[in-house]
Protein backbone atom coordinates (compact mmCIF):
# COMPACT_ATOMS: atom_id res chain seq x y z
CA UNK A 1 0.00 0.00 0.00
CA UNK A 2 2.95 2.32 0.66
CA UNK A 3 4.36 1.45 -2.75
CA UNK A 4 1.08 2.15 -4.51
CA UNK A 5 0.68 5.42 -2.62
CA UNK A 6 4.20 6.54 -3.50
CA UNK A 7 3.88 5.68 -7.19
CA UNK A 8 0.35 6.98 -7.83
CA UNK A 9 0.35 10.26 -5.88
CA UNK A 10 1.11 13.26 -8.06
CA UNK A 11 4.00 15.27 -6.73
CA UNK A 12 5.64 12.21 -5.19
CA UNK A 13 9.31 11.76 -6.19
CA UNK A 14 8.40 8.16 -7.09
CA UNK A 15 5.29 9.03 -9.11
CA UNK A 16 4.72 6.71 -12.09
CA UNK A 17 2.47 7.89 -14.96
CA UNK A 18 -0.55 5.62 -15.49
CA UNK A 19 0.65 4.32 -18.87
CA UNK A 20 3.90 3.11 -17.26
CA UNK A 21 2.32 1.32 -14.29
CA UNK A 22 3.31 -2.27 -14.98
CA UNK A 23 3.25 -5.07 -12.39
CA UNK A 24 4.59 -8.52 -13.31
CA UNK A 25 3.87 -11.77 -11.49
CA UNK A 26 5.33 -15.24 -11.52
CA UNK A 27 2.74 -18.01 -11.81
CA UNK A 28 3.62 -21.39 -10.24
CA UNK A 29 4.05 -21.11 -6.49
CA UNK A 30 3.16 -17.40 -6.61
CA UNK A 31 -0.39 -17.23 -7.95
CA UNK A 32 -1.32 -20.91 -7.63
CA UNK A 33 0.09 -24.15 -6.24
CA UNK A 34 3.17 -25.87 -7.66
CA UNK A 35 3.44 -28.91 -5.38
CA UNK A 36 3.79 -31.85 -5.50
CA UNK A 37 4.69 -31.01 -9.12
CA UNK A 38 3.94 -28.19 -11.53
CA UNK A 39 0.35 -28.35 -12.73
CA UNK A 40 1.29 -28.18 -16.38
CA UNK A 41 3.69 -31.07 -15.89
CA UNK A 42 0.76 -33.13 -14.58
CA UNK A 43 -1.09 -32.27 -17.78
CA UNK A 44 1.89 -33.38 -19.86
CA UNK A 45 2.40 -36.59 -17.89
CA UNK A 46 -1.19 -37.61 -18.51
CA UNK A 47 -0.64 -37.13 -22.25
CA UNK A 48 2.47 -39.33 -22.45
CA UNK A 49 0.44 -42.57 -22.60
CA UNK A 50 -1.74 -41.48 -25.56
CA UNK A 51 1.34 -40.05 -27.27
CA UNK A 52 3.23 -43.36 -27.03
CA UNK A 53 0.22 -45.19 -28.48
CA UNK A 54 0.50 -42.92 -31.51
CA UNK A 55 4.30 -43.19 -31.59
CA UNK A 56 5.33 -46.62 -30.22
CA UNK A 57 9.00 -45.87 -30.93
CA UNK A 58 9.00 -43.62 -27.85
CA UNK A 59 8.16 -46.49 -25.50
CA UNK A 60 11.76 -47.49 -24.83
CA UNK A 61 13.24 -44.02 -25.11
CA UNK A 62 14.01 -41.72 -22.20
CA UNK A 63 12.49 -39.74 -20.62
CA UNK A 64 9.25 -41.35 -21.86
CA UNK A 65 10.29 -44.78 -20.57
CA UNK A 66 10.66 -43.39 -17.04
CA UNK A 67 7.25 -41.72 -17.23
CA UNK A 68 5.55 -44.89 -18.43
CA UNK A 69 7.23 -46.92 -15.66
CA UNK A 70 5.66 -44.60 -13.12
CA UNK A 71 8.58 -44.40 -10.68
CA UNK A 72 7.89 -41.14 -8.82
CA UNK A 73 11.43 -40.86 -7.48
CA UNK A 74 12.91 -41.30 -10.94
CA UNK A 75 10.44 -38.82 -12.42
CA UNK A 76 11.40 -36.27 -9.75
CA UNK A 77 15.04 -36.57 -10.86
CA UNK A 78 14.36 -35.77 -14.50
CA UNK A 79 16.39 -32.82 -15.77
CA UNK A 80 14.91 -29.59 -17.10
CA UNK A 81 15.93 -30.75 -20.57
CA UNK A 82 13.89 -33.92 -20.04
CA UNK A 83 10.90 -31.89 -18.90
CA UNK A 84 11.10 -29.66 -21.95
CA UNK A 85 11.28 -32.72 -24.21
CA UNK A 86 8.11 -34.10 -22.63
CA UNK A 87 6.38 -30.73 -22.83
CA UNK A 88 7.24 -30.24 -26.50
CA UNK A 89 6.30 -33.78 -27.47
CA UNK A 90 2.92 -33.80 -25.73
CA UNK A 91 1.93 -30.30 -26.86
CA UNK A 92 2.83 -30.61 -30.54
CA UNK A 93 1.05 -31.82 -33.65
CA UNK A 94 -2.22 -30.02 -32.88
CA UNK A 95 -3.28 -26.60 -34.02
CA UNK A 96 -3.66 -23.79 -31.51
CA UNK A 97 -7.45 -24.15 -31.31
CA UNK A 98 -7.19 -27.91 -30.66
CA UNK A 99 -4.64 -27.27 -27.94
CA UNK A 100 -6.85 -24.58 -26.40
CA UNK A 101 -9.84 -26.93 -26.31
CA UNK A 102 -7.78 -29.79 -24.87
CA UNK A 103 -6.39 -27.59 -22.07
CA UNK A 104 -9.85 -26.29 -21.23
CA UNK A 105 -11.24 -29.81 -21.09
CA UNK A 106 -8.39 -30.98 -18.86
CA UNK A 107 -8.67 -28.03 -16.47
CA UNK A 108 -12.40 -28.62 -16.13
CA UNK A 109 -11.86 -32.23 -15.03
CA UNK A 110 -8.41 -32.45 -13.39
CA UNK A 111 -8.17 -32.26 -9.60
CA UNK A 112 -5.23 -31.89 -7.26
CA UNK A 113 -4.33 -35.29 -5.68
CA UNK A 114 -4.22 -33.92 -2.13
CA UNK A 115 -7.00 -31.34 -2.06
CA UNK A 116 -9.35 -33.00 -4.57
CA UNK A 117 -10.17 -29.58 -6.00
CA UNK A 118 -9.75 -28.19 -9.51
CA UNK A 119 -6.34 -26.60 -9.98
CA UNK A 120 -8.00 -23.34 -10.98
CA UNK A 121 -9.42 -23.09 -7.45
CA UNK A 122 -6.05 -23.64 -5.76
CA UNK A 123 -4.90 -20.05 -5.98
CA UNK A 124 -3.58 -17.77 -3.26
CA UNK A 125 -6.34 -15.41 -2.15
CA UNK A 126 -3.93 -12.70 -0.88
CA UNK A 127 -2.32 -12.60 -4.32
CA UNK A 128 -5.71 -12.18 -6.00
CA UNK A 129 -6.32 -9.24 -3.66
CA UNK A 130 -2.94 -7.73 -4.59
CA UNK A 131 -3.77 -8.04 -8.31
CA UNK A 132 -7.13 -6.38 -7.76
CA UNK A 133 -5.63 -3.60 -5.63
CA UNK A 134 -2.96 -2.81 -8.23
CA UNK A 135 -5.49 -2.70 -11.07
CA UNK A 136 -7.73 -0.44 -8.98
CA UNK A 137 -4.80 1.98 -8.95
CA UNK A 138 -4.27 1.95 -12.73
CA UNK A 139 -1.57 -0.74 -12.76
CA UNK A 140 -1.61 -3.28 -15.58
CA UNK A 141 -0.91 -6.79 -14.32
CA UNK A 142 1.14 -9.29 -16.34
CA UNK A 143 2.25 -12.90 -15.88
CA UNK A 144 5.79 -14.02 -16.69
CA UNK A 145 5.83 -17.80 -16.36
CA UNK A 146 8.22 -20.63 -17.13
CA UNK A 147 5.19 -22.64 -18.21
CA UNK A 148 3.68 -22.63 -21.66
CA UNK A 149 1.98 -19.32 -22.40
CA UNK A 150 -0.68 -21.18 -24.38
CA UNK A 151 -1.54 -23.27 -21.32
CA UNK A 152 -1.72 -20.37 -18.85
CA UNK A 153 -3.72 -18.11 -21.16
CA UNK A 154 -6.64 -20.53 -21.07
CA UNK A 155 -7.53 -19.61 -17.49
CA UNK A 156 -5.60 -16.44 -16.60
CA UNK A 157 -8.46 -14.08 -17.46
CA UNK A 158 -11.18 -15.81 -15.46
CA UNK A 159 -8.95 -16.88 -12.57
CA UNK A 160 -6.66 -13.85 -12.17
CA UNK A 161 -8.28 -11.15 -14.26
CA UNK A 162 -5.19 -11.07 -16.49
CA UNK A 163 -6.01 -11.11 -20.20
CA UNK A 164 -4.25 -13.57 -22.55
CA UNK A 165 -2.19 -10.89 -24.30
CA UNK A 166 -0.63 -10.02 -20.91
CA UNK A 167 0.76 -13.54 -20.35
CA UNK A 168 4.36 -14.21 -21.33
CA UNK A 169 5.65 -17.76 -21.09
CA UNK A 170 7.84 -20.40 -22.64
CA UNK A 171 6.97 -20.74 -26.31
CA UNK A 172 7.37 -23.42 -28.96
CA UNK A 173 7.38 -22.94 -32.71
CA UNK A 174 4.25 -22.70 -34.84
CA UNK A 175 3.82 -23.79 -38.44
CA UNK A 176 1.49 -21.86 -40.71
CA UNK A 177 -0.72 -23.93 -42.97
CA UNK A 178 -4.27 -24.68 -44.11
CA UNK A 179 -6.92 -27.20 -43.15
CA UNK A 180 -8.92 -29.32 -45.60
CA UNK A 181 -11.26 -26.37 -46.20
CA UNK A 182 -8.32 -24.07 -46.94
CA UNK A 183 -8.76 -22.09 -43.75
CA UNK A 184 -5.45 -20.84 -42.29
CA UNK A 185 -4.23 -22.42 -39.08
CA UNK A 186 -1.19 -22.57 -36.80
CA UNK A 187 0.15 -25.95 -35.76
CA UNK A 188 2.31 -26.39 -32.67
CA UNK A 189 5.78 -27.70 -33.55
CA UNK A 190 8.15 -29.72 -31.28
CA UNK A 191 10.73 -26.94 -31.20
CA UNK A 192 11.48 -24.55 -28.34
CA UNK A 193 11.80 -20.92 -29.48
CA UNK A 194 11.51 -18.98 -26.20
CA UNK A 195 12.89 -20.16 -22.84
CA UNK A 196 11.06 -18.18 -20.17
CA UNK A 197 12.79 -19.63 -17.13
CA UNK A 198 14.86 -17.72 -14.57
CA UNK A 199 16.51 -14.62 -16.14
CA UNK A 200 14.66 -15.40 -19.37
CA UNK A 201 11.53 -13.96 -17.76
CA UNK A 202 13.17 -10.56 -17.45
CA UNK A 203 14.81 -10.65 -20.87
CA UNK A 204 11.70 -11.84 -22.67
CA UNK A 205 9.41 -9.42 -20.86
CA UNK A 206 11.30 -6.56 -22.45
CA UNK A 207 11.44 -8.42 -25.77
CA UNK A 208 7.68 -8.87 -25.85
CA UNK A 209 6.41 -5.68 -24.22
CA UNK A 210 9.22 -3.13 -24.35
CA UNK A 211 8.48 -2.19 -20.75
CA UNK A 212 10.25 -2.50 -17.41
CA UNK A 213 7.89 -3.51 -14.58
CA UNK A 214 7.72 -1.15 -11.64
CA UNK A 215 6.70 -4.04 -9.41
CA UNK A 216 7.31 -7.78 -9.62
CA UNK A 217 6.39 -10.73 -7.46
CA UNK A 218 8.53 -13.82 -7.96
CA UNK A 219 9.79 -16.85 -6.10
CA UNK A 220 13.60 -16.60 -6.31
CA UNK A 221 16.23 -19.33 -5.83
CA UNK A 222 17.12 -19.69 -2.12
CA UNK A 223 20.47 -17.90 -2.44
CA UNK A 224 19.22 -14.82 -4.30
CA UNK A 225 17.12 -11.80 -3.47
CA UNK A 226 13.90 -10.89 -5.17
CA UNK A 227 14.40 -9.18 -8.50
CA UNK A 228 12.77 -5.95 -9.67
CA UNK A 229 10.72 -5.61 -6.50
CA UNK A 230 10.14 -1.90 -7.11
Amino acid sequence: MEFVGATTTKGSPNFVPPDERIAEFDQDGTLWVEHPVYTQFVYCLEHVGPLVKEKPELKDREPFKTILYGDREAIAKLSMRDLFEILLATQSGMNVEEFRDDVRKWLAAAKHPRWNRPYTELVYQPMLEVLHYLRANAYKTFIATGGSAGFVREYSDRVYGISPEQVAGTEQAFKYGYDKDQRPLLTREPKLVLDNLEAGKIENFWLMYGRRPYAASVIPPPTTSRCWST
